[in-house]
C-alpha cells in the first residue's frame, strides 16, 4: 500500500483512497458480490468505508454491516443522515437505525448528506449529543458550499466539523476556486465522491479523452487510475470510488501507486482548466 494518507481530526490517517457504496444494496442478487467487493478492499488497506441512509433506503449500509462483520475494528466506517432527519428526536432514530443496519455500536464519522430545512445549530446540537452517547466519533458534512462553511463557523461547536464531502473530479474543477483552499486552510480533509464522475457518466468522454489516456499509456495504468491518482494529488483529498467488484478494487488500488509528473498535472490541467470565478456547487 502506498503512502498517499489523508489525516482527519483526531490523528487518524487513512489510505487517500477508500471505498464508497452508492448504488450498492438496490439488488439482493448483488449482495454477496458487493459485501465481498468490500472486503477484498479492506484487505487491500482501503479501511474507510462510507455509505448512507440514503442509499438503497438503508439497503447500502445493510451490505457494509454484512462486509465488516469480524472486521469492524479494522474500518472507519463514515455514513451520512438525511437533512430531514438531521435534528432532535429524528436525529436520534435516524442514528439508531443505521448503527442497527450496520451491526454496530458506533459511526466513526457521521454526516449532514446536505442542507434541509434544519437549522445548523440543531444539526451540531444534534451531533453533539450522539457524540456524548458514543454512538458517533467525529462528525461532518456534505454537499457544503464555501458560503454553508462560513455559516457552520459561525454556528458555537460548527468548527469541530471533521470533512466536507463534495463531487469533485478532473472535469469538476469548482472546488478549486474558493471551497478546497479554505478547507486545506483549517487543515480539514475533504472527501470527493463520484471522483471518476462516475465512470464518465457525468462527463462524457472523460475516460476515453485523449490526454487522459496518453499518461494513462505513459503510467502503464488505466484511465481510471489517472482519474483517481489526479485527484489524490491535491493535499487533504480522499476518494471514495465506488467499486462493486474484486477486479474493480484491485484496479483502484493501483492508483496509490502513480505519482504524476508536473507535466502529467500541466497536460491535464490544459485538458480540464479550472474555473476562474465561482461557479456553482457541483451536486449529484
Amino acid at each position: 500500500m502506498s503512502a498517499k494518507t489523508v489525516t482527519f481530526s483526531g490523528a487518524r490517517t487513512l489510505p487517500a483512497i477508500g471505498q464508497g457504496t452508492w448504488y450498492m444494496g438496490e439488488k439482493a442478487s448483488l449482495r454477496k458480490t458487493e459485501a465481498d467487493a468490500l472486503r477484498a478492499g479492506i484487505d487491500l488497506g482501503f479501511t474507510l468505508i462510507d455509505t448512507a441512509e440514503m442509499y438503497a433506503e438503508g439497503g447500502a449500509e445493510e451490505v457494509v454491516g454484512e462486509a465488516i462483520k469480524g472486521l469492524r475494528d479494522n474500518v472507519y466506517l463514515v455514513s451520512k443522515v438525511y437533512p430531514w432527519n438531521a435534528g432532535g428526536q429524528k436525529g436520534m432514530a435516524a442514528c439508531e437505525a443505521s448503527l442497527r443496519r450496520l451491526g454496530t455500536e458506533h459511526i466513526d464519522l457521521y454526516l449532514l448528506h446536505w442542507r434541509g430545512g434544519f437549522d445548523l445549530e440543531d444539526t451540531v446540537e444534534l451531533m453533539e449529543k450522539l457524540q456524548h452517547q458514543g454512538k458517533i466519533g467525529r462528525w461532518g458534512v456534505s454537499n457544503l458550499d464555501y458560503d454553508d462553511m462560513q455559516e457552520l463557523w459561525g454556528v458555537e461547536g460548527g468548527a469541530a466539523c471533521a470533512t466536507n464531502q463534495v463531487l469533485y473530479h478532473l472535469a469538476s474543477r469548482g472546488i478549486e476556486y474558493d471551497l478546497l483552499p479554505w478547507c486545506q486552510q483549517q487543515a480539514m480533509p475533504v472527501m470527493a465522491y463520484c471522483p471518476l464522475a462516475q465512470a464518465g457518466r457525468l462527463r462524457s468522454g472523460l475516460m476515453n479523452h485523449p490526454v487522459v489516456n496518453e499518461i494513462a499509456r505513459d503510467h502503464h495504468a488505466t484511465a481510471a487510475q489517472i482519474l483517481l491518482a489526479w485527484v489524490i494529488s491535491h493535499q487533504g483529498v480522499i476518494a471514495i470510488p465506488k467499486a462493486a467488484s474484486v477486479e474493480h478494487v484491485k484496479e483502484n488500488a493501483g492508483a496509490l501507486d502513480i505519482t504524476l509528473t508536473a507535466q502529467d498535472l500541466l497536460k491535464l490541467d490544459r485538458a480540464f482548466p479550472a474555473p476562474a470565478h465561482k461557479t456553482p456547487l457541483d451536486v449529484v
